[in-house]
């Protein structure tokens, strides 16, 4: 077999495990289970316990409610509708509703499943704004009695909103554009979103007047930190506003933006905000409307890693390292990078004779100049990649390497691909014009570039989003 189409097929077929792997639908349906006879919610096999060790139990629960929003939203909905089956969801009157992008949507027979942006436009709507006020008005509606789901599954922060001191949306999304453009890292980003929502650290689990609620987490953030997750819309936390203002003073943002901020700076002192109380790592707290909380994460970047290196393995490759990174890097670090651990896994190979495969979870930064052009974080990772090999070490890409990115969720950036790669055909056809491969990482321009080159991974919608996965594969058997 050609060996370049043979990585190809071995960089796809690990794509499509690790998009099975973190599934919302299969996670939810195979890590919860209601068991009989006090019809009993457990997790991985243990009862659910929240508040003061209160198991969470069926038999003498009202309705439920399931609210949230995501991109992996719907399968989590369905996977509940699922796992109570029709006598539960008809005793326990399930209703509710969940937020998701254009495309995403699936018809269920209890949970409405409305869709609120459009696809590649991961900015809040007034569809979002509006679809915030009814799940609002739904967990205010319950209770001691009543059970609440809140889905938060990665994208959520755009999802379910409303904005604080009645700043209009669309200079909400305006802010949030723009910080996103200057490669703010996802903490920074989030303590903002935090300090301008209203449902956001907290806001949305302390609207609930039901006795429990459980918030079933599907991770796009690493490490996993229950408050940055979605922007914490069921885990309060301090807002740190010097802190908030420090990192905003050397950003390229407009004085409109920073009004925004100080607005809702000015709002919050007002409204005298300040933690009900101090909630567990694990997510477990009291609101002050009495609602016990409890957090429950189904799935994590790590996951798609873990998967990632078992299917390489399961294919004939050694894994050289697998892990999800703790911090952000810009994609032009990251790009350098795997450039470097490619040229060493290509040594190796030789040395060794043995298939070598590292896989890597994380989310890069990009700074956008005004004037950019088309692409994503994982299609410019892979191109600062190629210039590195192609461009500044002026060498051939190796005839046995294969090198990619892509997001989890089937979207990098506004664009119709997930990600990108490049192998020695893509590099070919790329090393003839390496003035566009400078001039793509200096305009976040790539996506043109690498679909002349037959460059991108288009997925779809996965409908799940546990942050981005990076593959590099190096085979020692040459044509």
């Amino acid at each position: 077999m050609n060996i370049i189409r043979h990585q190809k097929e071995h960089l796809l077929s690990i794509i499509t495990t690790i998009t099975s792997a973190v599934d919302p639908y299969r996670l939810l349906t195979e890590r919860l289970a209601v068991e009989s006879p006090e019809d009993a919610i457990t997790f991985d096999g243990n009862p659910i316990f929240v508040g003061n060790n209160q198991a969470v139990e069926l038999k003498n629960t009202g309705k439920i409610l399931v609210v949230g929003g995501g991109k992996a939203a719907a399968g989590f909905a369905a996977g509940l509708e699922h796992l109570l089956g029709s006598s539960r969801l008809k005793k326990h009157r399930v209703h509710g509703l969940v937020s998701v992008p254009e495309g995403s949507g699936i018809p269920l027979n209890h949970i409405e499943v409305r869709e609120t942006r459009p696809q590649k436009h991961n900015l809040p709507t007034e569809a979002v704004v509006h679809a915030t006020h009814t799940m609002l008005e739904q967990l205010r509606n319950l209770t001691e009695d009543d059970l609440a789901f809140v889905l938060i599954t990665g994208g959520s922060s755009a999802l379910i909103e409303l904005p604080r001191a009645q700043i209009p949306i669309q200079s909400l999304a305006h802010l949030t554009q723009s910080l996103s453009n200057s490669g703010v890292d996802i903490k920074t980003l989030n303590d903002v979103r935090c300090l301008t929502s209203q449902v956001k650290a907290g806001g949305l689990a302390m609207a609930c007047t039901a006795g429990k609620l459980i918030v079933l987490v599907l991770s796009d953030v690493l490490n996993d930190p229950l408050t940055v997750i979605g922007s914490g819309p069921c885990m309060p936390r301090i807002h740190r506003l010097a802190t908030i203002n420090k990192k905003l003073l050397h950003l390229n943002i407009s004085k409109q933006d920073r009004a925004i901020v100080a607005q809702a700076a000015l709002a919050l002192k007002e409204e005298g905000s300040s933690l009900p109380c101090s909630p567990t790592n694990s997510g477990n707290w009291i609101t002050p409307q009495g609602c016990h909380v409890t957090h429950l994460t189904l799935g994590t970047n790590s996951l798609a890693v873990d998967a990632a290196a078992a299917a390489a393995t399961a294919l004939g490759y050694e894994a050289v390292s697998a892990t999800s990174n703790a911090h952000s890097d810009s994609a032009n670090m990251v790009g350098l990078r795997l450039a470097a651990s490619l040229n060493t896994m290509v040594t190796t190979c030789e040395t060794t004779n043995r298939p070598l495969c590292l896989v890597e979870g994380g989310e890069a930064t990009v700074n956008v100049p005004i004037d950019h052009g088309q692409g994503g974080r994982n299609q410019h990772t892979v191109v600062a990649a190629a210039n590195d090999i192609l461009v500044n070490q002026q060498k051939a890409w190796p005839t046995r390497a294969i090198l990619a990115s892509f997001g989890t969720d089937g979207e990098d950036g506004p664009t119709s691909a997930a990600g990108g790669f490049v192998d020695a055909d893509v590099a070919k056809s790329l090393a003839l014009h390496p003035s566009k491969i400078s001039a793509a990482i200096d305009r976040c321009d790539s996506h043109e570039l690498l679909k002349s080159a037959g460059g991108l991974i288009e997925t779809g919608l996965t409908g799940t989003n546990v942050a981005d996965v990076r593959i590099v594969l190096t085979n020692p058997k040459s044509d």
